[in-house]
Parts: structure tokens; C-alpha cells; sequence
């Protein structure tokens, strides 16, 4: 058997590491040239129910909690004038380490044999071959054969096809991402407005989401309900004076948090599958993470990807010579995982017409909320 692991994410990584654990070999293609090729996203809170157990199926506890970053699962709301409503302090009792997303990638690499990662190799177009196998097509003309392909290719899996007609539908929020460097010595006002972990800065129909990062940067998401063409083909100040325009009269530190970004802002126009997303079995091949049941970010996306990889690999390792019961126990458990998740509305809650107060309530809960 060959295991062709198409997307080098947290989730396609976690399965890969647990499949080497159980002496089963895989290969990983990669889009991207490098791990350095671009920056790895932001602050993930990692949760001991799905994200953390992951983890320790990958054997990778303790490289974990090496990653973990003291004081992050702090969390403060404020309201448009920036007054606090709720400032949450990281006492230590928390469940939810906070890491950097980056770190935690690489922490899986170095876990993985040497070259079991192809890079750059991107995926132009999948085909059945019948009986269970596979024929991958890459950009530079090669082709792969394999007896067992996953997807873990994210929102626009070149796999999913051959499962599903679904395609990601846009969910009506268009977020601005926006870094600043050096908070607390280059922007002040900003850094002390964020605090030592996440700030909701949230009202009915918009907000702002930021986190103090690792090495004082303030990585921020300004979040908007519009229409799926707002700004389309703007060049970067246009949007910077757009999306500003929208926060007029709120605090001046909380807007800087789009003013005063030290890097353009990027647009992205968050979409999502069906939140009932399944497929009848088909042989040899499967998804995990986002490729099967992408859902506006609600701080779950990464952490089921992870345990999507250790239940897939576990199953896998767990039925030698059946890989079509393997793989069916493994889709009925991510099904009902994958649902259960996706009707929780965290959106609702944040920029809904109680805004700023229902985000309040959620955080004074005993569960808590994270993004």
C-alpha cells in the first residue's frame, strides 16, 4: 500500500507522523516551494479534546509544550470606544495553550523522515484508475500513482471532486488581515488596547480580532458583513482607507490596528461547505481538515484537522490489508465530528445584534470561547 498525502497542513502532517509511528510510509506533496515559503498563519489555541490528543497520538507531547506560549490565553472584549467589558487574565488553569502556528508546522516536519515531504510540487488534477487507485497529475508534467489518496488540501482540494460536487459557498464576511511589528515599542497605543493574548473589539455587523503573538507582533482581523465583490481588485491603500472608513468614530488604538499596518492588508472572503458535508464511500481515497468540512474560523478548523490526520492514521494502522473498513470508520467518526462543530455560530454570537455583550457572556462561560 502507498499512502499519497495530497497538502502539507497541520492535518496532512499529523497523519503522516502517525502513520511513520506505525511503520506505514507516506508521501506528502506540496505546493509551496518551502516551509519558509510563506508565513504560517497566526496564534492557534490548542484544545485538549481534539487538538492536544492529536498530539500525543503523533507522539509529539512534549515538542508541543515547548511551543507553548506563557500568558496568550489571556482575552479582553472591548466595545467601539475600546472600554473594556471584559478582561480575562491567563492565571495558568487554562486548557488551551496557546502556540504559533509556524512553529507547531515545523515541530512536525523535524518529526518526519527526510524527504517525505515533496515541495513544490503542486497538483493540477486528480483520476480514478478503478479498483481503488489513483493518478495524480503535478504542474511539472509527472504523474503519481497511489492505492490510497488523501486529501488534506484545503478549501479548494483538487480531491474533493472525486467524493463530492460540493464547493465552497461565501458565508457574507469579508475579513482584513494586518500586521504590526514591535507592538509594544512601535505601536503602544495598539499593543496596550490587544493586551498580553486575544481582543474582541466587536459591535453589530463588524469587529476586530487581534492577537499578541510570540515576538510582540499585534496580528490582527478587521471583519465585515459585505457583499462577496467589496473592493475586489483594490489596490492596498484603497483598501486600508475602505476598510477603515468602516471603523470611523471607534477608538483611535483600536483602529490603528488597520492604519498603522506594517504590511498590506490581504483580503479573504470567508467561505465554507455545507455544514451537513458527506459523501457516499468511494475506494481508496478520503479528506481531512478543511478539504472536508471547511467552516468560518471558530477556532476548531485547526484542531480538528490534527485529529482528523490521528483518527485516519490510527484506523489506517489499525487494519492492515482493509483499507476500505479503515477508511470507513474513519469518514463516520469525522462526519458527526465535523457536524457537531459546524452548528455552533460563533459569528452570531460575536457580531450579532447583542454585540459586544454575547461575546461577553460566551467568555464568562465555564467553556469559554478562542479563535
Amino acid at each position: 500500500m502507498t499512502v499519497t498525502i495530497i497538502g502539507a497542513g497541520l492535518g496532512g502532517l499529523v497523519l503522516a507522523r502517525v502513520l511513520h509511528r506505525h511503520g506505514i510510509p507516506a508521501e506528502v506533496y506540496e505546493a509551496e516551494a518551502s516551509p519558509a515559503a510563506r508565513r504560517q498563519g497566526g496564534m492557534l489555541d490548542i484544545h485538549p479534546w481534539n487538538g492536544q490528543l492529536a498530539l500525543e497520538a503523533a507522539g509529539l507531547t512534549e515538542g508541543f509544550r515547548k511551543l507553548v506560549l506563557p500568558g496568550r490565553e489571556s482575552s479582553r472584549v472591548v466595545d467601539r470606544d475600546g472600554t473594556v467589558l471584559l478582561d480575562r487574565p491567563d492565571d495558568g488553569t487554562g486548557e488551551r495553550p496557546e502556540v504559533q502556528r509556524g512553529e507547531l508546522r515545523q515541530l512536525l516536519l523535524d518529526s518526519l523522515p527526510p524527504g517525505t515531504v515533496h515541495w513544490g510540487r503542486k497538483v493540477t488534477g486528480v483520476r480514478s484508475l478503478g479498483g481503488g487507485g489513483h493518478e495524480v497529475s503535478l504542474a511539472d508534467g509527472a504523474t503519481v500513482v497511489t492505492t490510497l489518496l488523501v486529501g488534506a488540501d484545503g478549501a479548494w482540494s483538487k480531491v474533493r471532486p472525486l467524493l463530492s460536487a460540493a464547493t465552497p459557498e461565501y458565508v457574507g464576511v469579508t475579513v482584513a488581515e494586518t500586521f504590526l511589528f514591535d507592538g509594544d515599542v512601535r505601536h503602544p497605543a495598539a499593543a496596550k488596547a490587544v493586551g498580553a493574548g486575544a481582543l474582541y473589539a466587536l459591535a453589530p455587523g463588524k469587529g476586530m480580532v487581534g492577537h499578541r503573538e510570540g515576538d510582540g507582533t499585534l496580528h490582527a482581523y478587521a471583519q465585515l458583513f459585505k457583499p462577496q465583490d467589496w473592493l475586489e481588485g483594490a489596490d492596498a491603500e484603497t483598501v486600508t482607507a475602505r476598510v477603515a472608513e468602516e471603523f470611523d468614530g471607534w477608538a483611535p488604538e483600536l483602529r490603528a490596528l488597520i492604519t498603522d499596518s506594517d504590511t498590506p492588508p490581504v483580503l479573504r472572503r470567508l467561505c465554507a461547505l455545507p455544514a451537513d458535508h458527506r459523501w457516499n464511500r468511494v475506494p481508496g481515497v478520503t479528506l481531512l481538515g478543511d478539504a472536508a468540512h471547511l467552516m468560518p474560523p471558530n477556532g476548531e478548523g485547526a484542531n480538528l484537522a490534527m485529529q482528523d490526520g490521528a483518527e485516519l492514521g490510527r484506523a489506517i494502522a489499525a487494519h492492515p490489508g482493509d483499507v476500505e473498513t479503515a477508511l470507513g470508520e474513519y469518514e463516520q467518526g469525522m462526519f458527526e465530528r465535523a457536524a457537531a462543530e459546524a452548528a455552533d455560530d460563533l459569528y452570531e454570537v460575536m457580531y450579532g445584534d447583542d454585540a459586544p455583550h454575547g461575546m461577553v457572556a460566551l467568555l464568562s462561560g465555564a467553556e469559554g470561547a478562542a479563535m
